[in-house]
C-alpha cells in the first residue's frame, strides 16, 4: 500500500511544495471522484470512494505540517508515544505554567489584547517549533522530532483553549 506522499508522487520528506501537493490532491481526486463513477456497479464506486476518503485523508495529513511531522515519524518507525511519553522539558513545562496563568488572568479580567498577545506569543513559538522539528527530520533523527511533535501537541491544544476564550469574550 502506498504511504501518503507515494499517493501524490512527492518526495518524502517535511518540506513540501503545497502547491505541488494541492495539484497532486486535485489530480487523484479527479480520477477517482465518485461522480465518475455514479453508474458504475457498486464494487467500482464502493473502491472509488474508499481511494478518495483516502485521498482527502493524505491531502490533510500533508498539508498540516504538525501532522505531516507525525506521520513522518510514523513512517520511520518512531512511535509518539502520546499517551504513555508525556515527559517534557523543564523550560517547556515553565513556558506552560507562565501561559496558563496569562490567560486565566487575561479571561478573569476580560482583556482581549492580552489575549490576542498570548496567542500571537504562542504562534511564534509553533513557528519555532516547527523549525526545530523539521531541522530533526531532515537530519534522520526522529526520536528528537517525536519529542518536538508531542511538545506541538500540547501547543495546539493549549491555542485551541486561547481561541475559545477569545471566542467566549467576543460574544
Amino acid at each position: 500500500m502506498q504511504n501518503h506522499f507515494e499517493l501524490f508522487h512527492l518526495p518524502q520528506r517535511f518540506s513540501l511544495d503545497l502547491q505541488s501537493l494541492d495539484e497532486a490532491y486535485r489530480e487523484v481526486q479527479n480520477q477517482v471522484h465518485p461522480d465518475k463513477f455514479a453508474t458504475a456497479p457498486d464494487a467500482e464506486r464502493r473502491v472509488a470512494m474508499q481511494w478518495a476518503t483516502r485521498a482527502n485523508e493524505a491531502y490533510l495529513t500533508l498539508k498540516n505540517p504538525y501532522k505531516r511531522a507525525a506521520y513522518l515519524c510514523e513512517l520511520h518507525g518512531v512511535d509518539l508515544e502520546i499517551e504513555s511519553n508525556t515527559a517534557m522539558p523543564r523550560e517547556f513545562l515553565i513556558q506552560q505554567m507562565d501561559w496558563r496563568e496569562s490567560l486565566d488572568d487575561a479571561r478573569q479580567s476580560r482583556n482581549i489584547d492580552a489575549l490576542e498577545n498570548l496567542a500571537d506569543e504562542l504562534q511564534a513559538t509553533v513557528k519555532q517549533h516547527l523549525v526545530r522539528v523539521g531541522a530533526h527530520l531532515e537530519a534522520d533523527d526522529y526520536d528528537a522530532a517525536a519529542q518536538g511533535v508531542r511538545q506541538l501537541m500540547f501547543l495546539e491544544k493549549f491555542g485551541s483553549e486561547v481561541a475559545r476564550v477569545v471566542d467566549s469574550l467576543a460574544d
